[in-house]
């Protein structure tokens, strides 16, 4: 398969396996190009890409910018935190303003679930969900599993468990549909405040056990609590939270086993894990920030293919 079947990324629920193994494919070359001493290809050197902030974002951000940037892309940033936005002007002014600019493919973080789908059908261009509210937030879930295939070889057949904020956390229910996607076992792990009532539906089991879920698992995904999604209190204290949930050395070392660490950023250190677990050889999260990069220059060159001249 040398397309994508999709227009536009907006979820990875909208994505084929065929689809992650394509992305997946064409980020390893691009890892390849990103360890070279010229580190650019004129790939996209037409292409004008916007990338639409409407919520703080310093990580994807940066890493959705150096992706278009070691493709030749032309970039456009935009900050809705510090525009016309907070005068009132809707997502559709937005975006007609952006479209009279004659923009290819726009890049998007909005706090509202399904503000992406909404937008492919109003406008143009190539459409990457970079984040929708607690919804999806799909170029993170491909690195992680991309990162985890890099690691173990392959996705299928593993064992994940996502410990912490599943409740707020777009970054879960996306890793949850790759992950079932490519064929791996999935368990979620937090208080019981935090996880949400329809998560067994999407075929994932519920571990309120820490060490018992570290036990079962071959990787453990690590979330942060999300307290500026949180209108309310979901458990008693930050340091009761730690005791609970938080991964420290110590507990590494009681399993059987050697497990992988991976945390999606930014890291509360000492809250969901202890600085020793973030620094040491079995954390995979300075690959994930790398293999961001190569993620993303895959799935917008795959995206730019598909627009019509």
């Amino acid at each position: 398969m040398s397309e994508l079947s999709v227009d536009h990324l907006l979820g990875i629920k909208y994505l084929t396996k065929e689809d992650v193994d394509l992305i997946f494919e064409t980020a390893d070359h691009f890892k390849e190009v990103i360890n070279r001493p010229i580190k650019k290809v004129p790939s996209l050197r037409d292409i004008t890409i916007a990338n639409l902030f409407f919520e703080n974002s310093t990580r994807t951000r940066l890493s959705f910018e150096l992706a278009e940037k070691r493709l030749s892309a032309d970039v456009i940033n935009f900050s809705a935190a510090s525009s016309s936005v907070k005068k009132g002007e809707t997502l559709i002014d937005t975006v007609n303003n952006i479209l009279s600019m004659k923009v290819d493919m726009v890049v998007m973080r909005h706090p509202n679930p399904g503000a992406g789908v909404f937008l492919s059908k109003h406008v143009d261009a190539k459409i990457i969900n970079a984040g929708d509210g607690a919804h999806e937030h799909p170029t993170q879930a491909l690195l992680d599993s991309y990162s985890i295939r890099e690691r173990l070889g392959e996705v299928g057949g593993k064992k994940v468990v996502i410990v912490g904020d599943i409740l707020h956390s777009r970054v879960a229910l996306s890793n949850i549909f790759a992950l079932k996607l490519q064929g791996a076992e999935v368990k979620v792990c937090g208080p019981k405040t935090l996880i949400p009532k329809y998560i067994e539906k999407l075929g994932v089991q519920v571990e309120t056990n820490l060490q018992k879920a570290l036990q079962w698992c071959d990787i453990a995904n690590m979330l942060r609590v999300q307290n500026e999604r949180m209108e309310i209190s979901y458990f008693p204290s930050t340091r009761e939270y730690t005791q609970q949930f938080g991964v420290n050395k110590a507990l590494l070392n009681s399993l059987d086993k050697e497990i992988v660490i991976m945390h999606p950023g930014p890291i509360n250190r000492g809250v969901e894990i202890t600085s020793d677990v973030a620094d040491s050889d079995q954390a995979i999260i300075l690959d994930q920030v790398q293999n961001g990069v190569a993620v993303r220059m895959a799935v917008i060159y795959l995206l730019a293919s598909k627009i019509k001249r």
